[in-house]
């Protein structure tokens, strides 16, 4: 009895399987059947319907048969933009960059080489991240420009250029500014130096200058004494060249106040480094003084060393 039901279990469930097997969807029959024609119509509505995640099954085949005929470049155009609507833009950004390389020709070649580096620019990281997506969005834009300087698109171009260029330069100021909070002085001089040179036009340019003078503030102040002059010294100059360029920074008061410590603690280090030079000669002198007596003593002993032997 229970064999039985046991056997009639298995049919029904293996029946069961059979009938799913055999209800694939019209989709997975188009996609497995050798009807290109069907499968390229059906694409092309799909994508039209906005139903990328099908259109792009059906493209990837396509490419692939369709590749050295006339239909490839229409295949090649649709597939790209499929993955871009996909936000796959790694992928996106290498075929809009093979049809434009492939058909240079084509009305469409502008189009995608513009879309090649927009995929560039659409991977730029935040900030705080590696940049090396973002460089390479400024060189594809601005190659895009050199090849086509009059396009329509040219303008957008250079207004992604700018938007990519604005995250470098907080990306640099950041930089710098963490070498400050991190207590890394001489590296922050550094690095607030080479990004005012890197962005002129940066709009940080007076707070940088500001915490410019503060980090060689606080380098000297961290320096052995022997260098402590010359790099308050530095501080000093550098707030000199600041009020000139800022006379009316908010940064002003307290840029007096480094400048005044600078100055205190240059006559500070004067009088300890006279006190060291002192004690350093009080100290030669007396071990002049112990060598000569040492000396002296063992001349004496010679001589009377002599005189014995007499």
């Amino acid at each position: 009895m229970f064999k039985n039901k046991l056997k009639l279990t298995l049919s029904i469930l293996l029946l069961v399987i059979v009938a799913f097997a055999g209800c694939k969807s019209k989709y997975e029959k188009l996609l497995a059947s050798s009807d290109t024609a069907k499968k390229y119509r059906e694409a092309v509505r799909l994508y039209d319907k906005k139903d990328y995640s099908k259109a792009l099954g059906l493209f990837d085949v396509l490419v692939q048969k369709y590749r050295g005929t006339a239909e490839a470049e229409d295949l090649s155009y649709y597939f790209a933009y499929t993955n871009y609507k996909l936000r796959d833009y790694t992928t996106a950004r290498y075929h809009f960059k093979t049809f434009a390389d492939t058909y240079a020709s084509s009305a469409k070649a502008e189009e995608c080489r513009f879309m090649s580096a927009y995929c560039f620019y659409l991977e730029s990281p935040v900030f705080s991240l590696d940049q090396e997506n973002t460089i390479k969005a400024i060189e594809s834009l601005q190659l895009f420009i050199n090849l086509h300087p009059k396009s329509e698109r040219v303008a957008e171009a250079s207004k992604l250029i700018s938007n990519l260029r604005d995250k470098l330069e907080i990306k640099s100021y950041a930089n710098a500014k963490l070498f400050l909070d991190i207590g890394d002085y001489k590296s922050a001089v550094i690095a607030f130096r080479n990004s005012a040179s890197d962005f002129p036009d940066t709009k940080y340019a007076e707070e940088m200058e500001f915490l410019t003078i503060k980090a060689q503030a606080m380098y000297a102040k961290a320096s052995l004494e022997v260098k402590q002059e010359v790099r308050y010294t530095e501080a000093i100059n550098l707030f000199t060249e600041f009020a000139k360029n800022y006379p009316s920074s908010k940064y002003l008061k307290d840029g007096e106040e480094i400048k005044k410590n600078s100055e205190k603690s240059i006559l500070e280090v004067r009088k300890l480094i006279a006190m060291q030079e002192a004690e350093m000669k009080i100290l030669q002198d007396k071990a002049k003084a112990a060598e000569a007596a040492t000396k002296a003593k063992s001349v004496e002993a010679t001589k009377n060393e002599e005189t014995k032997n007499k």
